[in-house]
């Protein structure tokens, strides 16, 4: 069995001159043309795009999802991974949501609003307990001073420096890199100038220990479900783990 541009189109949410654009480029062939010159997808064309659409809501451009289905043996595992990723999102986004509808009853109400009860989902809480458990009060304190002082934009453009590593993170393991490969290095170092950048953690304090910490947190993106996640899943984490581990030995 097999479907029609037009019917895919409709059942994806995107148009037939993106699928003919994924065709042109390469990314996306459809299964067979028929006598009237339409497109025709069948199944394992559907999961193909499925994969492109889903590496597209991680940010990745149209070369790189290229690379990534070009290395990447097994579908099955790679849509794992993703659905590890959907799952801490999904996650996220309903204790945000339950947040948010909480301030518009207590508002709707008249009633006192409970600050502690506003941001629950929001990033620069989520990893309030582990900071204060790991490094103490007074190291989430000041970095979240530092964060609240970055204002939006300075906010927004934090988030994307993030984002774009963890993209370009996924998009390596993804396409069978190394970890001791001259890119995945690259981004090992890119990745502890992003944790040096961050005050009030042992990466940003004069003579701390900066390997160990990397390290650490290594070790700490496999073990917890939540960091694996912004790698893809355990397997991407333990990559990026390798990675930063060699780095560390090397250069710190």
């Amino acid at each position: 069995m097999d479907w029609s541009i037009q019917q895919i189109a409709a059942l994806a949410g995107t148009t037939s001159r993106t699928l003919r654009h994924y065709d042109a480029v390469g990314l996306l062939a459809p299964s067979r043309i028929a006598g009237n010159g339409y497109r025709h997808y069948d199944d394992a064309a559907l999961v193909r795009l499925q994969r492109i659409l889903l590496l597209r809501e991680l940010g990745l451009g149209l070369p790189a999802i290229a690379e990534v289905l070009d290395h990447q043996e097994s579908a099955a595992d790679a849509l794992a991974a993703h659905v590890a990723w959907l799952h801490s999102e999904r996650e996220r986004l309903a204790r945000q949501i339950a947040s948010v509808e909480n301030t518009i009853a207590t508002l709707d109400k008249g009633e006192t609003i409970m600050a502690e009860k506003m941001f629950d989902g929001f990033d620069h809480t989520q990893y309030k307990d582990e900071v204060e458990e790991r490094w103490g009060k007074d190291a989430y304190a000041r970095g979240d001073t530092w964060w609240r002082g970055l204002g939006t934009a300075g906010q927004a453009a934090w988030k994307e420096r993030v984002g774009a590593l963890n993209r370009d993170w996924i998009a390596a393991f993804a396409a069978g890199t190394e970890a001791s490969s001259a890119e995945a290095q690259e981004l090992a170092r890119r990745h502890v100038e992003w944790l040096t950048s961050v005050p009030a953690t042992p990466a940003s304090a004069p003579g701390g220990d900066v390997r160990g910490y990397v390290a650490g947190l290594g070790e700490m993106y496999v073990a917890d479900p939540r960091f694996a996640a912004n790698y893809g899943g355990s397997e991407g984490a333990a990559f990026v783990r390798d990675a930063l581990a060699l780095y560390a030995e090397q250069n710190l």
